[in-house]
């Protein structure tokens, strides 16, 4: 860990009752990280049978109860929930009462700084947002995957210093995003992570299609060596055929895609076309090959949306 992000001993929060709303994958990984930090799991609330038994599992021995017993019992409350039902949750907690004046009130969504607390705000309660930069399995790894882990901190000024040393805490390091830009950075991470993740699925499926028996083992190097070079060069690791304007190959392609899997067509040319974008602002594609490809890309959306399963051209 940097030594330069510790906060000084006198800043750090004084140990914590914590309680859990919402036992999905990322509240009872987090609380079992601020319980190695020496804070106190005390609540937790959960609703399915998945939930139950996750808490069961990685918060042992800490009670099931409904949120507002939670909030009774816990001096951190981290409100785990989905996007779309942290706004009424907050305002429906605020109207029963169950906000405490000074309570910590930390929330995990990317998409949302500490506008969405206002109900609660207006309780008297302390309003943090922090985001782990993580994607989360619901097991004891994620715990450990928080280990210099990034996250998306928004907090009011006078409480940013009991918002850093939370994360440093659970092996984090905070990230200062602004209120206006909460949205943004949640739609970078959406757009590296979450379609990484069906990028790769879609990928593996083709070469199971293709008669590869262990397309993770053929795809893991692979993807590894360009999720590094892409990290450290940007679109200078920038390789394959759309970045050599190699129009016939993605032609090719786009041929065997409809033929195969038509239901992957309309996303390998949207990358496709993204790429060639990128490659050709920083000059790795060159304009004479340029034309070609896109036009070739141009038809094959033209196939995609057209009836009967038309080529497009591609071939």
């Amino acid at each position: 860990m940097n030594a330069s992000h510790q906060p000084d001993p006198r800043d750090r929060p004084a140990r914590l009752t914590v309680g859990v709303v919402g036992a999905g994958r990322v509240g009872p990984a987090l609380a079992a990280s601020l319980q190695l930090a020496g804070h106190r799991p005390v609540a937790a609330s959960g609703v399915s049978d998945t939930s139950v038994r996750r808490a069961a599992a990685m918060l042992p021995d800490v009670p099931l109860v409904p949120p507002a017993e939670v909030l009774d019992r816990a001096d951190l409350v981290l409100l785990t929930v989905p996007d779309d039902a942290l706004p009424g949750l907050v305002e429906g907690l605020a109207e029963t009462g169950a906000v405490r004046p000074g309570q910590l009130l930390v929330h995990t969504s990317g998409r949302y700084g500490t506008k969405v607390l206002e109900p609660a705000l207006r309780a008297g309660a302390l309003p943090l947002a922090l985001h782990p930069a993580m994607t989360f399995t619901g097991t004891a790894v994620d715990v450990q995957r928080l280990a210099g882990c990034s996250f998306g901190v928004t907090a009011p000024e006078e409480l940013r210093l009991a918002a850093e040393a939370l994360v440093i805490e659970m092996g984090g390091e905070p990230e200062w995003i602004a209120e206006e830009n909460r949205p943004l950075y949640h739609a970078a991470l959406a757009l590296g992570a979450n379609h990484l993740v069906t990028l790769v699925a879609e990928s593996m499926e083709l070469l199971r299609d293709a008669g590869v028996a262990a397309p993770d083992r053929m795809l893991g190097p692979l993807l590894g060596a360009a999720l590094d070079n892409a990290l450290r060069s940007g679109d200078a690791a920038l390789t394959g055929p759309v970045a050599r304007g190699d129009a016939g190959t993605v032609a090719a392609h786009v041929a065997e895609l409809r033929k195969h899997a038509p239901q992957t067509v309309a996303g390998y040319l949207a990358m496709a076309r993204a790429t060639a974008d990128r490659a050709l602002a920083h000059g790795l594609l060159k304009p004479e090959l340029a034309e070609d490809l896109l036009g070739v890309l141009a038809n094959g959306a033209q196939g995609t949306t057209g009836s009967g399963g038309a080529e497009g051209g591609t071939r």
